[in-house]
């Protein structure tokens, strides 16, 4: 199991920067935890890791082997108390390399799928920002199918429902080329 994680900085009018730090599972790009913050320190990685942990059930679980974590070669994930967190918790960490963004593909096409919807609008208040952002991660877990992942949304992928679903559609488009080729015959007849 692998998350990605970054950050990206997003604009409150009369604030100023806020920076929105991401967990992304890499297999189904479910956006697992997000936290955003007035700094991009060490301690909001571990925070948005904690609530990653926490979401996922992998705070609780007694496994072998804890998600690794994949993210860029910034102060924050280069940082010893990171490193000492990750050790604490039993995870492994690599980085991408550097100048090298496609390592982190996936959550920098999140960040940028992200920015294309909710920069349309104009934000004077942190707490307007935010219910942005967790209305749109609601949208892109539940509801927004990914072509790289079968037309299925990262939520039916995450909890394990894509099979079924990706069956049950074959079902339907069988049963459906059957009764177009009988309607076909009987018109031709």
């Amino acid at each position: 199991q692998l998350w990605q994680t970054d950050f990206t900085y997003l604009k409150v009018i009369g604030w100023g920067w806020m920076y929105l730090s991401t967990i992304l599972d890499d297999y189904s790009r479910y956006i697992i935890a997000w936290k955003l913050g007035t700094s991009i320190k060490a301690e909001d990685v571990s925070e948005t890791l904690e609530l990653a942990l926490k979401t996922s059930g992998c705070d609780q679980a007694r496994a072998r082997h804890k998600p690794r974590l994949l993210s860029d070669n910034g102060a924050s994930y280069i940082s010893g108390d990171l490193a000492d967190w990750l050790e604490d918790k039993g995870m492994s960490h690599v980085r991408g390399a550097p100048y090298h963004p496609q390592t982190q593909g996936k959550i920098e096409r999140w960040h940028q799928t992200l920015k294309n919807r909710i920069l349309l609008d104009h934000y004077f208040f942190p707490g307007a920002l935010e219910a942005s952002i967790e209305a749109f991660v609601d949208h892109y877990n539940h509801h927004r199918y990914h072509e790289s992942i079968n037309n299925l949304t990262p939520a039916d992928v995450y909890f394990g429902r894509g099979q079924a679903i990706l069956e049950q559609r074959d079902r339907i488009k069988r049963k459906t080329i059957e009764s177009r080729r009988l309607h076909h015959r009987e018109v031709a007849a």
